[in-house]
């Protein structure tokens, strides 16, 4: 389970993240969703370790990961994907993973082997079967599409085998039918790895399709939490995000 526990963090006299607390539960499916500037990244920043709260706790099945390095808050549980996605350009796809999963083996040398270790060739095709991109395996990186290039992103977090898993803006930069494919593979995995799962999203089509939970942010605060009916009829979401174009329905 991940608790964020009245986590703030200010730049200035500017609040990113003010009073923030959250739950959720082993193999939930929750977005974090709000207008620019409402201190989306700045809150997955905060739980990947990449910034430390002025304040607050950030617990990971009873452990505080506050005050950890990030590659240590990757070996607690925690993987993150990025909205541009974080790949080795020059190296195929199955190379990407398996130097990922030699690094956190502690064998980073595996990648100058011959043939990669048994064990690291399992996890990385198996992450590769999942996502789709196992007949892809042998293509350089930089020459994926775009949407291929987020699932490599996905990929380097999933190899890692994490309990929790951030997806910061999986559809940007694509057009609708990607966008859809995307998704749904996204929520395919989240259903079949049982992780728990949180992603920021700006795409309201998609996130009041699969997202059971949503959490507004505005202004560095947590508006509302909810269902998606509950959150497309909240007045104050309507009125400082959502307009009457995604607000006032039922779902």
């Amino acid at each position: 389970m991940l608790e964020i526990d009245h986590i703030s963090k200010s730049f200035g006299g500017v609040k990113a993240t003010d009073d923030v607390s959250l739950t959720c539960p082993t193999g939930s499916l929750t977005a974090v969703i709000g207008p620019n500037g409402a201190g989306k990244s700045t809150f997955f920043n905060q739980i990947s370790g990449a910034l430390r709260p002025d304040k607050g706790r950030i617990l990971l099945d009873g452990v505080d990961l506050v005050g950890m390095k990030p590659g240590q808050i990757v070996r607690a549980g925690i993987g993150r994907a990025f909205q541009v996605a974080s790949i080795f350009p020059t190296l195929t796809v199955e190379e990407t993973l398996d130097a990922a999963v030699g690094a956190d083996m502690g064998r980073a040398g595996s990648l100058a082997r011959r043939f990669p270790l048994k064990e690291t060739f399992a996890r990385a095709r198996h992450v590769l079967d999942m996502l789709g991109l196992a007949d892809k395996r042998r293509r350089i990186a930089s020459t994926l599409s775009h949407g291929d290039q987020k699932l490599l992103d996905i990929a380097l977090a999933l190899v890692l085998e994490p309990k929790v898993l951030l997806l910061d803006e999986p559809t940007a930069g694509m057009g609708p039918e990607e966008r859809w494919r995307m998704i749904e593979k996204v929520h395919e995995l989240w259903a079949r790895e049982k992780l728990t799962l949180v992603f920021i999203e700006h795409d309201m089509d998609i996130v009041f399709k699969i997202a059971p939970r949503i959490v507004v942010l505005c202004y560095g605060r947590v508006l509302a939490t909810g269902s998606p009916a509950e959150i497309r009829g909240n007045s104050a979401v309507i009125d400082a995000y959502l307009g009457t174009e995604h607000g006032g329905a039922a779902v």
